[in-house]
């Protein structure tokens, strides 16, 4: 199958995918790495929630009852 290639530089091209082709151990390599890749963006975004509820801790005074040095 030969495929053409025409540029035109009078504009924006505007682009639809209609299939992609990939083998099927291909997809799961690629969706392993993407679940590695991940894990450090959960590890930060759990660090700003951590942070996040302190401050609300700090300025309302909410947070779990161990915060407040009581368990009953």
């Amino acid at each position: 199958m030969k495929r053409r290639v025409i540029v035109d530089s009078s504009g924006p091209t505007h682009v639809v995918v209609v299939d992609v082709r990939m083998k099927f151990w291909s997809m799961v390599v690629f969706m392993v790495k993407w679940v590695i890749a991940s894990i450090p963006a959960l590890v930060i975004l759990g660090f700003i929630g951590l942070i996040m509820t302190a401050i609300f801790h700090l300025i309302l005074g909410v947070g779990p009852m161990w915060w407040h040095g009581r368990m009953h």
